[in-house]
C-alpha cells in the first residue's frame, strides 16, 4: 500500500472513531457509528480489492464502538 493510501485510510479510521460517539442514546450512537464505519470500511476495503468485506467489518466495528460508547457533556 502506498504511503497516500495509508495515510488516508488513517485518517478516516480516526475520524471514523472520533464521530461514532455523536448522538444522545446508545441507539443513536451505535446507528452513527456503523454508518460511518461501513462508509470507512468500504473505502479501506476497496484499497485492498474487497470493499463489501471492508464495509462489513467497519460498520460492525462503528455500531460496537458507537454502543459502548458515553456522549460528551
Amino acid at each position: 500500500m502506498s504511503f497516500q493510501k495509508y495515510l488516508m485510510s488513517t485518517a478516516l479510521v480516526a475520524s471514523s472513531i472520533a464521530l461514532s460517539a455523536c448522538g444522545e442514546r446508545p441507539v443513536d450512537r451505535a446507528l452513527t457509528g456503523g454508518a460511518i464505519g461501513a462508509a470507512s470500511g468500504a473505502v479501506v476495503g476497496s484499497m485492498v480489492g474487497n470493499p463489501i468485506a471492508g464495509a462489513v467489518v467497519g460498520g460492525a466495528g462503528g455500531a460496537v464502538i458507537g454502543a459502548v460508547t458515553a456522549p460528551r457533556d
